[in-house]
Order: C-alpha cells, then sequence, then structure tokens
C-alpha cells in the first residue's frame, strides 16, 4: 500500500469515526423533539452528551484537514463545490454548540425554548446534509478536466442524494436513541429502548431502499460488487443485533451495534469510491483519484510521521474521557446544560 492509499484510509477511518460519536450526539439532539416531555427531560438529556460533543466534532475537523493536506485537489474541489451546504453545516454546529451553552442561562420559556429548536435544527442539518453530498459523490458530478465542478440544481438534489441524507439521519436518531439507553435512567430509558425498538424497523426499510437506489443509479456494485455485498450484510446483521439487544436490556451491546451499522454504511461508501475520491458524471477520464488528487510522496511522509505519533494520545485521551463521564444522568443530579 502506498503513502496515497494509506492516507485515504487514515480519512475514512476519521470520517468512521466521527460518524461513530458525533453520530450519538446527533441522535440525542434530534430526540431533545421526539422523546423528551418537559424542560426537565431535555435538560438530562442534553448533559449525555455534554462533555463529549466538542471532542466528537473534533474528528469531522480532523478529516477535512487531513483531506487538504493529502488530497489538495480532491478538497479544493470538493469544499469549492459543495461550499453553501458545507457552510450550512457548519452553522447549524455553530448554533449547536452556542445553544448548549446559552440554553440554561436565563430562566425564562421562551429563552429556552428557542435553543432548544437550535438544538435540534443543529443536530438535524448535519448529518442530513453530509448524507446528500458523500450519496451525491457516489452518483457523480459534473467536474471536467480542470477538476472543477459545475453542480446544478439537480445534481445537488435528487431522488438518490436525498434518500441517502434521510438515511443517514435515521441512522444517527437511533444510534443516539441506544446512547439514552446507556446513559440515563428511569422513565427516559424505558422509553428510548422502546422508540430504538420502533425506529430500527425504519431503519432496515430505508436501507433497503438506499441499496437499491445505489444498485442502479451508480456504478458501486460493478466495480466492488463483493465487498459492498459483505458490507451490506454486515450493516442488516449489526442493526438486527441491536434490536435483538436492546429487546433484552443489553443496552451495551445494543449501543455497539447500532454504531457498527453506521460505521460500515460510512466505509461502504468510501469502498464504493475507491480508487476515485470524487466522480466526476462528464466524463470518466475526469475522475478525481488518489493518485491525481493527492500531495507530493515527501509531504505524505512528513504527515505519516506526524499522524502515527500524535494519534495515540488522541485516542488514549477519547477513551479516558469516556471512562471518566461513563456513569448515567439523573434528574437527581445537578445539570449544567
Amino acid at each position: 500500500m502506498g503513502l496515497s492509499e494509506l492516507w485515504f484510509v487514515l480519512i475514512a477511518v476519521l470520517f468512521i469515526g466521527f460518524f461513530f460519536l458525533e453520530g450519538f450526539d446527533f441522535g440525542v439532539g434530534m430526540a431533545t423533539k421526539f422523546l423528551a416531555r418537559d424542560e426537565k427531560e431535555r435538560s438530562i438529556m442534553v448533559n449525555t452528551i455534554g462533555p463529549f460533543w466538542d471532542a466528537n466534532e473534533v474528528w469531522l475537523l480532523t478529516g477535512g484537514g487531513a483531506i487538504f493536506a493529502a488530497f489538495p485537489h480532491w478538497y479544493a474541489t470538493m469544499f469549492s463545490g459543495y461550499y453553501l451546504p458545507l457552510l450550512v453545516v457548519l452553522l447549524a454546529l455553530i448554533a449547536r454548540g452556542v445553544s448548549f451553552e446559552f440554553r440554561s442561562k436565563v430562566p425564562h420559556s421562551r429563552w429556552t425554548s428557542s435553543w432548544d429548536w437550535a438544538v435540534f435544527f443543529g443536530s438535524l442539518l448535519p448529518p442530513f446534509l453530509l448524507g446528500v453530498l458523500f450519496t451525491s459523490m457516489l452518483k457523480g458530478m459534473p467536474i471536467d478536466q480542470e477538476m472543477n465542478m459545475s453542480g446544478g440544481f439537480s445534481d445537488f438534489i435528487n431522488v438518490y442524494s436525498i434518500w441517502g441524507g434521510i438515511t443517514v439521519t435515521l441512522l444517527c436518531f437511533l444510534h443516539g436513541l441506544h446512547f439514552l439507553t446507556l446513559k440515563t435512567d428511569g422513565d427516559i430509558r424505558l422509553r428510548a429502548a422502546a422508540l430504538a425498538k420502533k425506529v430500527v424497523y425504519a431503519v432496515l426499510g430505508a436501507l433497503v431502499v438506499f441499496v437499491g437506489l445505489t444498485w442502479f443509479m451508480t456504478d458501486v456494485f460493478q466495480v466492488r460488487l463483493v465487498p459492498e455485498l459483505i458490507l451490506v450484510t454486515f450493516i442488516v446483521v449489526a442493526y438486527v443485533l441491536s434490536n435483538v439487544f436492546i429487546s433484552k436490556q443489553r443496552e451495551g451491546l445494543a449501543f455497539t451495534m447500532s454504531g457498527l451499522g453506521l460505521s460500515f454504511t460510512v466505509l461502504s461508501i468510501f469502498v464504493g469510491l475507491f480508487p476515485r475520491v470524487m466522480i466526476s458524471s462528464i466524463d470518466k477520464a475526469f475522475d478525481l483519484t488518489v493518485y491525481n488528487a493527492s500531495s507530493g510522496s515527501y509531504s505524505l511522509k512528513v504527515m505519516t510521521f506526524m499522524a502515527l505519533g500524535i494519534l495515540p494520545f488522541v485516542l488514549g485521551y477519547t477513551i479516558w474521557s469516556y471512562y471518566i463521564f461513563r456513569k448515567r444522568v439523573s434528574d437527581k443530579e445537578h445539570l449544567t446544560y
């Protein structure tokens, strides 16, 4: 494996880590409007992700930075072509982060309610728009021989990309419900488990439709038939097992399975792309690949040494923070957010 391929794998790992970790943050944020019955329950739910959400977002920033450093042509094409949806993602993440800090500062229902809507939309829009982005990349975008992308409305917004966004949003919502069964007690925990048992059927249905659309509207199964079929099998098995475990009150295993299902879904996107990083709908000769979009070998070599040196500390800190804040959040505790 060359350095270009290695960095493609590392970027895939970063986005898988982002969706596994930030995915449950998004799910909890969405659940505040579907599951919580009053303001106190919303505060409990927000406090379950309070120690984690900002560190989890770092995975997305690191993934974007890795694309910039390792594949500058990919970065330039994607971030300029998807400027508007990425800007909305950024603004939504900012609004959500601010709302966590501001929602409890003024003891007034209208103030708190306004910031609660910011939590909801700040958790709903990013997974939906990122799902639209990645699935439209699989379908192909109008990229010319100069690596410039000039997409029209139908290139961004179509049946496939919208369904991809809905599917990713549902996956994150289910992941968040499983996280709530791990981090809360009492009635919230029971209602989160009950809702998760229902949402899993919507998730499986959405995945079946998404796989069908992918089969007919992209070349993913043509170029990576066996790996993609294996991943689809793993995804279905993971979500079926998540439902089995949550029914048996094995919340930790259920959360792990929903995380694996989400991770395998993101992995299937990168497997379908490789060795391409962006697919041109104009001409296959204009595809961006890990070879024609990468940095020079010296830059990749220096980055590899830096990444290998820093990564153990980042992983160690992440594991330690989850260990420290491993206890459940109850209404008897002081609620920070």
